[in-house]
């Protein structure tokens, strides 16, 4: 056999293992778990970091306020040094809305060693805990709840004996660019972290989705959260990494009603989203983006590649295996595009769409490298150890 024939079975062996042996993680069916109201509601401190969200918070605010909870539940909007007015806006929603108590603090500018919204995070924690929670939701500003969230939240972790319990808030898909690289950043992130394998006990995978994380408070110092994690740039992982290694138990799985109302019209605004984090993900490691690099063009540039090569070349074997391969690339991606309620004809397009992400991790290097390190709403973090907490 040629050498592309070579590569192009083992990129197919490669998805037939990522079909059957990676948590399954195509399936978009882990939602939350069965719930069951206890005796007595726990209370909730909301924390909401901000920082220039006067754009969004009209549409997410009211649906934090207007929780239909049967205990206790106060939200703390920290502002974390916006130059747009949210904090204003923030108080002016609540007065015109009503609903759950609102506090509005400011925590100043972050010491040194705090990345991303943690510091602000931290300072919201503060707020709550003089209130003694029970629980902790964290979630972000644009991020709109339906009326039960927090209670269907609340009910899932008492019923499950969670510790965490964290909902991949359904992300906007409305501009051409959002329906090509949104439900693939979802789904490129459930093969990362298998949703069945977090949920499991005993089992190393830890993750949740930033937007949406319900911590038992108790769990949250016991983790040291956020001090513990006050390095991570990836925070979410960071987390739950936090928490199963203090022994708690995580679940996390894909939202049916809690929604971002952030837009990303153009592929700038996407590529910055993913292009800040992509190589912490990778632990600024030389060596993990390599493989990675080599990884995605195996698993995903490769198959086209052999059909398109094998039909003009005359190789038919070389061709039918890569057919075969990006036919199991395509049916592993329906689930995703049906959950998102996209065209199914996007699936084909996924190597396009992964080529784009592979581009995004190499210029998240690039700017590593020129000393830029990640950023979060206009803050830029550039200490190479910006991630020694999450390992």
């Amino acid at each position: 056999m040629s050498a592309l024939m070579w590569i192009t079975v083992v990129s197919l062996a490669a998805w037939c293992w990522l079909l059957l042996c990676q948590g399954f993680f195509w399936r978009t069916d882990v939602r939350l778990p069965p719930r069951r109201e206890p005796d007595a509601w726990p209370s909730v401190g909301v924390v909401v970091p901000a920082r220039d969200e006067a754009a969004v918070l009209p549409a997410s605010l009211p649906s934090l306020l207007a929780q239909d909870y049967p205990g206790r539940a106060e939200v703390f909007l920290v502002d974390d040094g916006s130059t747009d007015g949210t904090g204003d806006l923030a108080r002016e929603l609540s007065r015109r809305h009503g609903g759950l108590p609102l506090t509005v603090t400011s925590p100043g500018e972050p010491p040194p060693g705090w990345t991303g919204k943690l510091w602000a995070v931290r300072h919201g924690i503060g707020l709550a805990r003089a209130r003694d929670p029970g629980y902790l939701l964290l979630t972000d500003a644009d991020i709109a709840h339906a009326p039960d969230s927090l209670r269907t939240l609340v009910a899932a972790a008492h019923a499950g004996g969670f510790d965490v319990v964290s909902q991949m808030a359904r992300l906007r898909v409305e501009s051409v660019w959002e329906r090509l690289v949104v439900p693939a950043f979802v789904y490129f992130f459930a093969q990362l972290y298998p949703f069945r394998r977090i949920g499991r006990k005993g089992s190393r995978t830890a993750a949740a989705a930033g937007g949406c994380v319900l911590v038992r408070a108790g769990m949250a110092e016991r983790a040291r959260i956020p001090d513990g994690i006050r390095h991570a740039v990836i925070d979410d992982v960071a987390l739950a990494r936090a928490v199963k290694g203090a022994g708690g138990h995580v679940w996390l799985g894909l939202a049916d009603r809690v929604d971002s109302v952030r837009p990303y019209p153009r592929l700038h605004d996407l590529w910055r989203m993913v292009s800040r984090s992509a190589y912490a993900q990778l632990r600024h490691n030389p060596l993990l983006l390599l493989g990675t690099v080599a990884g995605l063009a195996l698993v995903y540039l490769v198959p086209p590649a052999a059909v398109v090569v094998g039909a003009a070349g005359g190789g038919a074997a070389t061709a039918a295996a890569g057919a075969l391969a990006w036919a199991v690339m395509a049916g592993t991606y329906v689930p995703m595009l049906r959950y998102y309620r996209q065209p199914l004809w996007l699936a084909p397009l996924l190597p396009f769409t992964a080529s784009l992400y592979l581009l995004m991790t190499v210029d998240s290097a690039v700017q590593h490298y020129r000393g830029r390190g990640a950023a979060w709403k206009g803050r830029t973090y550039a200490r190479p150890d910006a991630v020694a907490d999450e390992g």
